[in-house]
């Protein structure tokens, strides 16, 4: 069952093979096996996921099943789903018992799929290791001594591990795409504004957005499907028409499917800081899609150097506004013991933040300050829309740019913990395309001493369908998205 993608997951419950049930104790069968070594979930909750599935069998033996009707979904925990704690990785919220449904958990709802637990993450999606997290670090099922990448680690973990067969994700900064790439997994982050945020809880709301990871391009279009729509409780939320994201995967090859289409390749991605082994698997895969009938050109993204830093100014900004509703008042951590209110509040924040969401609120609060705005707030707005003019030109030349997914394959579990710039220079190809509102994927491309590598693909605005597809026909003549961790390669 390990080895079935979500798609075949789907046919043998559609075909009534297998039961929902059977399936949903399977994996929770394999979540208690393995997941004291991985950590991968937060949450499970047996009892709960059971009664979905028996809810999803009756609705597949009636007929009225949708093509995810019965699967066992792993969600990530900064989505809220009604009556499960959704702790966003942190001690601030880790007894906060949702009341409600994310827009995200009701379309999955509304499918019929089966929760299966949440993943662990990232303090409130804020780092590139799953080493902020409350919960202690989820842990790469490739080698569990180093970092399953940030801050959807726990869903990467968890799908590369087979405890579950998908699972949902947020992107801020890289945060479905890089841990894709260093667990040897599929991710895709739509267009901003494509997948609700609504009860998704905000670390940085012009740049978060949900996603799916599964092993294949083509399991991630069936997320997609169901995750993506336009909702009015969501004031950031597209009104784009609705896509059927599968419709263009079609079952038949040839040798030049991607025939015409042209793919730029950033100078600035090959240069210093990417390591030889990960520029290596990326020229190779480059090649696969040569030989697939696309055509590579170089382009460059002179901006890209500055999205870094933008990107932090920005994020923290939004982080410091976002954050300070959590406060001890309405729900969530309060210190035990405290005098008058405003001793509540600081005592409160000081115990209830990890060291990374302290750090990011303070630089927000600054660069927000009176006398700072404009020098670095507003600073980095301008780059921020340089960098998406940067793109808009590229486009003019290319379909899709490529390169990778992230500078260096799994790093160890607190090699870079002590040093916030290296860890942020983790997300150093990701950022751009979220400060641009892009969408882009990343798929396995290679390995390299046992370490899964990823190659990245962005897209114009809404070309989620053309990354996807294109993807799909890489994925047809390889298999380095159905290599799996050989601890957990058993029944």
């Amino acid at each position: 069952m390990i080895a079935h993608t979500l798609t075949q997951l789907s046919r043998a419950l559609a075909s009534r093979e297998i039961s929902s049930v059977e399936l949903t104790r399977f994996y929770l069968e394999r979540i208690e096996r393995h997941n004291p070594k991985l950590n991968a979930f937060i949450t499970v909750d047996p009892e709960k996921s059971i009664a979905q599935a028996k809810a999803a069998d009756e609705r597949l033996a009636t007929g009225r099943a949708g093509p995810l009707t019965g699967v066992p979904i792993a969600q990530k925990d900064i989505f809220c789903a009604m009556g499960w704690l959704t702790s966003c990785g942190s001690k601030m919220l880790a007894n906060f018992i949702s009341p409600y449904d994310s827009r995200v958990i009701e379309c999955f709802n509304a499918e019929g799929a089966v929760l299966l637990g949440k993943t662990n993450m990232d303090e409130f999606a804020m780092g590139s290791s799953n080493e902020t997290s409350h919960f202690g670090s989820a842990r790469n099922p490739w080698d569990t001594e180093r970092i399953p990448g940030g801050s959807s680690g726990g869903s990467a973990a968890a799908v590369a591990a087979s405890l579950a067969p998908a699972a949902t994700a947020t992107d801020t900064g890289g945060s479905i795409r890089q841990p894709s790439a260093m667990c040897g997994l599929t991710g895709i982050k739509p267009t901003y504004g494509i997948v609700s945020r609504y009860g998704m809880i905000a670390y940085a709301s012009s740049l978060d957005q949900g996603g799916p990871i599964a092993r294949t391009a083509e399991d991630c279009a069936l997320l997609l499907n169901v995750m993506a729509g336009f909702d009015e409780r969501d004031s950031t939320s597209l009104d784009h028409p609705k896509e059927d994201y599968m419709r263009a995967l079609s079952s038949t090859f040839d040798d030049k499917p991607l025939a015409g289409l042209k793919i730029g390749i950033p100078k600035e991605f090959f240069g210093e800081g990417c390591a030889a082994n990960v520029m290596h698997c990326v020229m190779e895969a480059i090649a696969v899609y040569r030989r697939l009938g696309a055509e590579a050109l170089e382009i460059s993204l002179p901006n890209m150097h500055l999205s870094v830093p933008a990107y932090y100014v920005i994020a923290s900004a939004e982080a410091s506004s976002n954050l300070s509703r959590f406060d001890g008042v309405r729900y969530g951590y309060r210190a035990p013991e405290y005098g008058d209110i405003n001793d509540m509040y600081v005592k409160t924040r000081a115990q209830g933040f990890g060291a990374e969401a302290k750090r990011r609120i303070l630089i927000g609060t600054y660069v927000l300050s009176h006398g700072y705005y404009d020098a670095y707030y507003l600073q980095a707005q301008r780059i921020r829309r340089l960098i998406a003019n940067d793109f808009s030109g590229a486009f003019g030349q290319c379909d899709i740019i490529m390169g990778p997914t992230s500078p260096t394959t799994a790093f160890r579990i607190g090699e870079k913990i002590a040093d916030p710039v290296q860890m942020y220079l983790s997300d150093i190809y990701t950022i751009a395309v979220n400060l641009a509102g892009l969408p882009a994927l990343s798929h396995p491309c290679g390995f390299s001493e046992s370490l899964p590598i990823g190659i990245q693909l962005i897209g114009n605005y809404f070309s989620e369908t053309r990354l996807l597809n294109t993807a799909r026909c890489f994925q047809q003549i390889t298999d380095w998205h159905l290599r799996r961790p050989a601890p957990f390669d058993d029944a």
